[in-house]
């Protein structure tokens, strides 16, 4: 982008005032730090400058909606259409649920997120044993087709796109949401959202699965066949390294360990004699908005670059769509505090501006009362309020990728992508991301991360304003909690057990068996005969219990 003349005179330029200016103002005040360094441990220059950036070409940092993507997916962003503001919610019955989307679609929201309770998550039926005192208490309780229904009463699902964080059971989730949508007449081509799916991520990170790892990775395939061929518009994956940071990972390892296993996910179809095109354009990534500012926004620069490198080169897409990078963004859980929770208004609101300035598609603020329990409604609103400041009063929308030519910026995103580059270069050297979870790769490094962090944190080296800096005596009833009824269990055990006294349980039995002859054959896709299960109202505990028999449950190798 420079004339190396020009770079030369600024590297004399930078030598005289670090011999003068710098060195002088040194002697009188010293730096509070010896060194400085990212979240990810990368070094800081005290200042940068052109040269920082002289091998950066201008084609690599581009303009948006033009390859690489650096500056983002599309030419317009934000002047042409915002984010969609999607805070997260779930808890009860389906109803209860519900009853918190109407709030949120009244207060100005503009995409639903659910968050299923944890039965939900590892395919139990609410009145198994294993769901006692977990039923609905975090996130909404889901055993049949009936609690759809009753999660999205009188919401338009044609109109308003809904991302549901589901992963060892997601199949089971978006094949009743096509029953939903079937039953209602809606046309599936226009339903849009997505089911976040990544079970990769599970192994590697938040440790919720059923199955071994290559069967679950057979359903991740069939959710993205089926929506290919079925639901133009829906995202059948989002691609997660929000659970892998909150483990523990850094912005580098976010960002790699995501892409390794977006990597596996794309041979895993192309595999199955899908074009790589043909699905690629659906595919979605789900990233943090952590307390380092800058690097999260060169991260999710870095991010697009490389997918689109990646996709073009290595799987050889020709569309655009298929190289381009959209993602959500939800902001740290982790970084939120139970000491002074109103500072957590403060982190969340500049996470979230550090995600608009990184080009987020979608965009989730967490409650300043999530170190606590599941986000009140005063709580869901201040947080939606903050999305709504950043778009409408600070005017960061009008000009797309305003931190572009910075050359901090710049430097930071070459510099990020250099160093996920070696990752995956790394994980191809041990067979490619299913092997290296199965030989405890990612879990090691992260473990390792995690544990330099706490250090760092516990010795007050990386400063947690309230907790390690400026603490104060615990404030008694700081913050109002939301509370789960108590009745929601015994109501949603009656809910089920009255949807099973009403079904065709010989139909439910033969499609059960169906579904285990059809599961032992890895060419057939199960999405079709899940959707007619869960139209006969098979519950999910059923579902998934038929398949333990034939593909059994994983069991974890653990990593010290």
């Amino acid at each position: 982008m420079f004339d190396a003349d020009a770079i030369e005179r600024i590297k004399a330029m930078r030598r005289d005032w670090e011999a003068n200016e710098l060195r002088e103002f040194l002697a009188r005040q010293p730096e509070s730090r010896s060194e400085y360094r990212t979240g990810s441990g990368l070094p800081v220059e005290r200042v940068y400058t052109p040269a920082d950036i002289a091998d950066t070409g201008f084609e690599e940092i581009g303009l948006p909606g033009r390859y690489p993507f650096t500056r983002g997916p599309y030419p317009t962003m934000y002047r042409g259409r915002l984010w969609t503001m999607r805070q997260i919610a779930g808890y009860g019955t389906g109803s209860d649920t519900n009853a918190r989307f109407h709030y949120l679609i009244a207060q100005g929201q503009t995409g639903l997120s659910v968050d299923f309770d944890m039965p939900t998550l590892m395919g139990y039926d609410s009145d198994d044993p294993r769901a006692v005192g977990e039923v609905g208490r975090e996130g909404v309780a889901v055993d049949t087709l009936d609690d759809v229904e009753a999660l999205f009463a009188g919401i338009d699902l044609e109109r308003i796109s809904v991302s549901m964080t589901i992963n060892p059971t997601a199949w089971i989730l978006l094949a009743m949401y096509v029953a939903l949508a079937r039953s209602r007449g809606d046309d599936p081509n226009k339903l849009s959202g997505t089911c976040q799916t990544d079970i990769l991520k599970e192994y590697i990170a938040q440790k919720e699965w059923i199955f071994p790892i290559r069967p679950s990775l057979r359903l991740v395939r069939d959710m993205i066949v089926y929506c290919a061929e079925h639901m133009a518009r829906y995202n059948p994956i989002n691609i997660s390294g929000y659970h892998i940071s909150e483990a523990g990972a850094t912005p580098v390892q976010e960002v790699a360990f995501t892409i390794a296993n977006a990597i596996a996910y794309v041979e895993e179809v192309t595999r199955a004699g899908v074009p790589v095109d043909r699905f690629a354009p659906r595919l979605a990534f789900y990233f943090i908005a952590q307390a380092d500012f800058f690097e999260e926004v060169a991260k999710f620069r870095a991010a697009r670059r490389i997918w689109a490198k990646l996709m073009k080169a290595r799987f050889g897409a020709a569309q655009a769509e298929s190289m381009r990078l959209r993602f959500h963004c939800q902001t740290a859980a982790a970084t939120l505090t139970k000491a002074q929770p109103m500072n957590n208004i403060v982190r969340t609101a500049l996470q979230a501006l550090a995600a608009v300035l990184g080009g987020a598609q979608s965009l989730h603020t967490n409650g300043l009362d999530e170190a606590y329990a599941i986000p009140s409604e005063l709580a869901m609103k201040i947080a939606l309020r903050t999305q709504q400041i950043i778009a409408d009063e600070t005017r960061v929308t009008a000009v797309v990728d305003p931190l572009g030519g910075s050359y901090y910026v710049e430097a930071l995103t070459s510099r990020i992508e250099a160093e996920v580059a070696a990752i995956l270069r790394k994980v191809d050297a041990l067979g490619g991301t299913v092997k290296a979870i199965e030989e405890g790769y990612f879990q090691r490094e992260i473990a390792d991360s995690a544990y330099a962090q706490a250090r760092r944190k516990a010795s007050g080296a990386e400063p947690v304003i309230g907790v390690n800096k400026f603490v104060e005596p615990p404030a008694p009833g700081a913050v109002e909690i939301h509370r789960v009824d108590p009745a929601v269990e015994a109501r949603q055990i009656e809910r089920l057990r009255a949807t099973r006294a009403s079904r065709d349980h010989a139909r439910v039995a033969a499609l059960l068996e169906r579904l285990a002859r059809e599961a032992a054959d890895p060419a057939v896709n199960l999405i079709p005969v899940t959707i007619e299960l869960v139209e006969a109202r098979a519950s999910m505990g059923e579902i998934v219990g038929r398949l333990r028999h034939v593909w059994g449950q994983y069991v974890e190798t653990p990593v010290f």
